[in-house]
């Protein structure tokens, strides 16, 4: 019998048994597909110096007017700014309010309790103490102390406790509650890592379930929504405000002195400026003149130079203070409520923020109508063109709103070339710039379509790509079904409850599609799906990435993991965790293919490799890269294996135009059908597979 080559078909299918799919691929991790061949995907390592806190679910990129390359990072906790390695503190400020003595301590501790009516406040949120104001409980809770930024710890909607770097004292006790005139900021509210199933009474749509058991629902994640406004940023957690970041002042508060003269006309020193529509805060510990409120978003006015005016909107008259100041102020920018520093008529909520690229509007999908309090999920409402800042529709702006019917809720949206495509529950609309007086219209493309989550559809090549709550679609002007060699394997190990955290991402480099998603025992994203859209091939395999950017102002994909750090994809060939190299494991296995016909077994005594090993590196140990070729021999399909054939095949000391590595594998193998598997797992190997051949001979029947 001659030698038998075997090239099997692209692309892994696990929609049918591992023998009606012979010719083809059935299972394997971290590989890809490249002209119709398999082979390892790239490494990974670290993008940033640094961590962040929390679990980060957004990403997004772009450059200011002075050449900075930013990445807005948001987690669960917390807001970045990412810029040269470090990560920014910008999560903005939900509520600003003074207290007076709220402090108590307990002799012997260094948890204090502090009483806020209504605070608002829940388990994990961070608070800012500050203000000229504060004194101090008297013993070593003191003023300098307190002054700082807490985690709190809820007990009820008017009380929560803190961690101080001190431990309280009787005097501290005797002087409680204490603490004098305190300026107090609460950061947006924080949100749990992965979805918690709500059960009982409430847990669920009114009605739904046992009568005084609810059903089992899952909370929200704290997914933030962000784009740039030219070299500003627009963003804001799902279902609470939309904030504002100017670059001007930056990401990092600046102490800097600063004099400020009736009626109210403020002097930066020398090589400062602010110009007009600059946005900031006072946030220092020192005294203000009259007018002017430590934790008040400002806005500059009448800028020339180093010296300017303040105001509490865009554009609108200069605040008159009485009395002056000359000293160092703290001055910070942690992103402005559109509510508090737009017009009375600026969206309270989101769901979700686009700036479009027609014109520039700022667009929310799921918000609050006008001079209403509570988010309707299905409406949409936009901005005048090129302001942020006003939203109450006039006959001399293009503000506006629009609602749609065809759905329960808004999910996402996603900006194509001339229109935005909006998924709700149910339907997908378009939605289209078409000027005055309608300014923005949306038309119906489908219904009863599905998106399983708000991060679950990306754009690549001009066509939208999305997972459904059962299928994968694609709209490139019409909506298609793709056709999913994966579906079956996919959607019946999911998580039905960690549907938010489902997260689309391009690697363009590779004409890819990837999402990622939780396994049905798992509560973290830990596999991933990719689609080839070039060669409409399908592959899969385990990782656990929580965010995804393919950005053109980035060299490579980034992504961000559960060990809190940016990891740089397609860089290398092994995985790096936290700064630590470590090989990357990859393996794909051929569904049963017949070795002969008729009922006779064949012998398989020899294979004949052909494989590359290009641009794999060297080993800590100075060996060659290498794989592992195995060979599963069945007598049918229901038979199991039997004697299992294994070999290396290793790249040769020498590197030139043609590939060496070994050149025979000889091997005892008998049966009527076959499993062909190549795996590696070392640091420094990266390989790809052309058309390995078995010599094969004539068996006896048993």
């Amino acid at each position: 019998m001659p030698l038998q080559k075997f090239l099997f078909k692209p692309g892994v299918n696990r929609e049918n048994t591992r023998y009606t799919t012979e010719g083809g691929w059935y299972e394997g991790d971290k590989v890809r597909f490249r002209q119709g061949n398999p082979e390892k995907i790239g490494g990974w390592t670290p993008f940033a110096a640094n961590t962040f806190e929390g679990v980060c679910r957004s990403l997004w990129n772009w450059v200011t007017l002075a050449g900075q390359n930013l990445i807005g990072v948001g987690t669960n906790l917390y807001f970045y700014i990412l810029n040269g390695g470090a990560y920014y503190d910008i999560t903005p400020i939900r509520k600003t309010i003074t207290l007076t003595n709220p402090f108590t301590a307990t002799n012997g501790s260094s948890v204090i309790a502090v009483l806020d009516v209504d605070h608002g406040a829940v388990d994990g949120d961070t608070v800012i103490y500050s203000g000229a104001g504060i004194t101090g409980l008297g013993g070593n809770i003191t003023a300098a102390v307190l002054a700082n930024t807490f985690q709190i710890t809820f007990i009820d909607d008017d009380n929560y406790t803190i961690t101080v770097s001190a431990t309280a004292n009787a005097t501290d006790a005797a002087g409680s509650p204490g603490g004098g005139t305190v300026v107090t900021q609460y950061e947006t509210n924080t949100g749990p890592s992965y979805q918690v199933p709500l059960t009982g009474w409430g847990g669920g749509t009114w009605g739904g379930g046992t009568w005084g058991i609810g059903l089992t629902t899952p909370t929200s994640l704290q997914l933030w929504n962000q784009q740039n406004f030219g070299e500003d940023l627009i963003y804001g957690p799902r279902g609470q405000g939309v904030y504002y970041w100017s670059a001007n002042v930056g990401y990092q508060a600046i102490q800097i002195t600063i004099s400020i003269a009736a009626p109210g006309v403020i002097t930066l020193p020398v090589g400062f400026s602010f110009p007009d529509g600059t946005t900031f805060t006072f946030t220092s510990t020192g005294a203000l003149p009259t007018g002017l409120t430590v934790g008040q978003v400002y806005f500059v006015v009448n800028s020339t130079g180093g010296t300017f005016s303040v105001s509490t909107s865009i554009g609108g008259p200069a605040i008159t203070t009485s009395g002056g100041q000359s000293g160092i102020q703290r001055i910070s920018q942690r992103g402005i409520d559109l509510a508090d520093a737009g017009d009375d008529d600026a969206p309270l909520f989101q769901n979700f923020i686009i700036v479009s690229d027609t014109s520039r509007f700022v667009i929310v999908f799921g918000t609050n109508d006008y001079g209403q309090t509570y988010l309707n999920p299905m409406l949409i409402r936009w901005s005048d063109q090129e302001d942020p800042f006003t939203w109450s529709p006039q006959a001399t702006n293009q503000a506006g709103s629009l609602q749609l019917s065809h759905g329960s809720s808004i999910i996402t949206a996603v900006q194509s070339r001339q229109e935005i495509v909006v998924f709700t529950d149910s339907s997908l609309y378009s939605y289209q710039y078409v000027g005055p007086p309608f300014v923005w219209t949306a038309q119906l493309i489908a219904d009863n379509v599905s998106i399983i989550g708000p991060n679950a559809a990306v754009i690549a090549s001009g066509v939208v790509y999305w997972m459904g709550v059962d299928k994968f679609y694609k709209y490139d002007g019409r909506v298609q079904t793709l056709n999913c060699d994966l579906r079956r394997y996919i959607f019946s190990d999911f998580n039905t409850l960690q549907t938010q955290q489902v997260y689309a991402g391009t690697n363009e480099g590779f004409n890819e599609v990837w999402w990622f998603y939780c396994s049905a025992d798992s509560n973290t994203s830990d596999r991933y799906v990719v689609y080839n859209y070039v060669e409409n091939v399908w592959s899969y395999g385990t990782m656990g990435r929580t965010a995804w950017l393919d950005s053109g102002l980035l060299p490579l994909p980034v992504a961000a993991t559960y060990d809190s750090e940016l990891v740089q994809h397609e860089d290398g060939v092994d995985a790096y965790v936290l700064g630590v190299q470590t090989a990357l494991p990859a393996y794909i296995s051929s569904s049963e293919f017949d070795i002969g016909d008729g009922p006779n077994f064949g012998y398989v005594w020899r294979v004949l490799p052909d494989l590359t090993f290009e641009n794999s590196s060297s080993t800590p140990s100075g060996s060659a890269a290498a794989v592992t070729m195995t060979l599963f021999p069945m007598q049918n399909s229901g038979s199991g294996t039997g004697n299992v054939g294994a070999a290396s095949v290793t790249k040769g000391a020498t590197y030139n135009i043609t590939e060496e590595y070994t050149g025979i594998i000889y091997t005892r193998v008998r049966g009527r059908q076959l499993i062909f598997k190549i795996s590696s797992e070392q640091i420094g190997t990266t390989w790809q597979l052309g058309a390995p051949r078995l010599d094969i001979k004539a068996d006896g029947r048993r």
